[in-house]
Formats: C-alpha cells, sequence, structure tokens
C-alpha cells in the first residue's frame, strides 16, 4: 500500500504488459473509472482527484508506458505503442464497463482505445483533450503556436526537449496557475533524469500534430473524432479559459457535433487543472459521474 499525497488508501500496483511492467494506482470499488495522464505527467497528476471519485467506483490511474513508474522498454514510444501498451493494460486487469477519464495527449490514446472497445466503454470525460484532427495551423491555441515554433528547428528542439528536459522543466510549471512546490516537481521529474530517459517525451512532439501536415497520428485522431460524433455514450467536455489545447472554436465544433455532452468550463485554472484546482476538477467531475452513471443528482 502506497501513500499518496496523505491518503494511504491509493494502493501503488504494477502488472505486466507485453513482457514489461505497467505501474499504476488504484483505490475503491465498483465499476472502474481510468485515468489516463498526459504529457509529460504520470499517474501522480490524479492523487487528488482518486480519493474524491473512489468512494464510488473502483479508480485506477495509469502510468503509460516510458512515464512515471512504468518500465522503459526499447519501443519507439509512437501514440501507437502507448495505445497498444493501453490495450494489454485494460485486458490484463479485465476492466469491464470503463468510464475513461483523459487529460491532453492521454486523450488520444484513450479515445482511440474507446474507439476500438466501444462495447467495453460507459463514458468518457476529458480536458484539455485532442477531440478532432488538426488541420491548420490557425485551429491552434496562441501557446500552442509558440510552442511548435520551437519544434520547426529540429537541433534547438532536441536540445530543449531530451538534453534540458524543457516539457518538465519549463513547459510543466507553466501550465500551472500558482507555483509547484519543489516535491512535487522532483516528483514528476524522477522518471527523466537522463537524456536516454526522455525518448518518450521526444517522441511526443515528433507525433504531436500541428496542422502542417497528414500524419498517421492525424488521421488516427479523424477516425476516433467521427466515432465521438456517432456514438451516444455520456460525455463530459472539461475545458480552460484560457485553453492551451482547447480552443473557445473547439468548443464550439464540439457543441455542435457531440450528442449526450456535458460542457462545463473551468476558469482561470491552465493547463494542469489536476495541480492547480484539485477540488474543482472532482466536484466537476464528481457530479457529472453519479448524474450519468447512477442517475443521482449530486
Amino acid at each position: 500500500m502506497s501513500q499518496v499525497e496523505g491518503k494511504c488508501d491509493v494502493h501503488s500496483r504494477q502488472v505486466e504488459v507485453n513482457g514489461s511492467h505497467v505501474h499504476y494506482l488504484e483505490t475503491g470499488e465498483g465499476d472502474p473509472i481510468v485515468f489516463i495522464h498526459g504529457m509529460p505527467t504520470s499517474s501522480y497528476l490524479w492523487r487528488n482527484i482518486l480519493p474524491a471519485l473512489s468512494p464510488h467506483a473502483n479508480c485506477i490511474a495509469v502510468d503509460l508506458i516510458g512515464m512515471g513508474k512504468s518500465a522503459k522498454p526499447d519501443i519507439n514510444y509512437t501514440v501507437f505503442d502507448h495505445v497498444h501498451y493501453f490495450e494489454g493494460f485494460i485486458s490484463e486487469l479485465g476492466l469491464k464497463n470503463i468510464t475513461l477519464v483523459m487529460h491532453g495527449w492521454g486523450s488520444v490514446i484513450g479515445f482511440e482505445y474507446a474507439k476500438r472497445h466501444a462495447a467495453n466503454i460507459s463514458s468518457v470525460a476529458f480536458f484539455e483533450s485532442h477531440i478532432r484532427p488538426i488541420t491548420d495551423w490557425d485551429m491552434l491555441s496562441l501557446p500552442v503556436q509558440q510552442f511548435a515554433s520551437l519544434l520547426t528547428r529540429p537541433d534547438a528542439a532536441y536540445r530543449a526537449i531530451v538534453q534540458q528536459n524543457y516539457l518538465i522543466k519549463k513547459l510543466l510549471p507553466s501550465g500551472v496557475v500558482t507555483k509547484l512546490p519543489e516535491l512535487v516537481l522532483e516528483e514528476y521529474e524522477r522518471p527523466y533524469l537522463d537524456p536516454q530517459s526522455r525518448k518518450v517525451l521526444w517522441q511526443y512532439v515528433q507525433d504531436l500534430p500541428l496542422g502542417k501536415e497528414r500524419t498517421e497520428v492525424v488521421d488516427l485522431i479523424e477516425g476516433y473524432s467521427q466515432w465521438l460524433q456517432q456514438t451516444d455514450i455520456p460525455k463530459l467536455m472539461l475545458y480552460a479559459v484560457p485553453g492551451f489545447i482547447t480552443t473557445i472554436d473547439t468548443v464550439s465544433w464540439a457543441k455542435d457535433h457531440f450528442s449526450n455532452l456535458t460542457l462545463d468550463a473551468l476558469e482561470d485554472v491552465m493547463h494542469f487543472v489536476q495541480e492547480s484546482e484539485p477540488d474543482l476538477f472532482s466536484e466537476k467531475l464528481l457530479h457529472w459521474y453519479l448524474k450519468t452513471q447512477q442517475g443521482v443528482e449530486k
């Protein structure tokens, strides 16, 4: 049993998937809620969210392969690799009737899983997520355009992401309203203490759609976006004002294209709301979950 932020009922576990161990946090009983972090975080992102949902569900927060406390096998760490390991993770745990809660890049993995295994998905909740393909530069928010400008210079990008650990040192702190405590930053940095360990982060920026070319990842996102437009399962779209990934135009698009959708704005929280306002995030998520999964108003 692992003590996470003083919550001693949150267990640290691992399971073997494709010959490598995948770490996850688990608490509570009932139907599963699976939490998927984005880049460059880990299951640690959900430490203050899990306790609020645990009286009502079996809450599971996974460390994506190569991240957090999961193993770092010798793979390319493409988004397709992440989907493959996530599928194996769900299969090994035998999870059914799943609610997915996704953040950032983790939504690409989660949505693709949901499309492939729709019968196994009860509902989906997502924040700052990739719900439609980016096919034009103007679809990106200004902060993402600024980040993308770095990536257009391969040498500078490699130096920043791999050698200087930019995603942990700069991007993560800049996505939080209040200053992150040193102990929290150290926990996020622990999986990436040397350049070799940052291969997963480098591949992420290679896969990130920036609206300049058609890629396999764009095709993947388009595929599950079409599925999202066709399925009637309950959907919760939380979005930041202003958003990093989710622009107001994207919010309007979702409202027009998704059925059974609950929209909820989180103001002044930035990209990592789980760090800035965990209680607010938990409250919104729990209210929706009880209403859609159990038919109970909070």
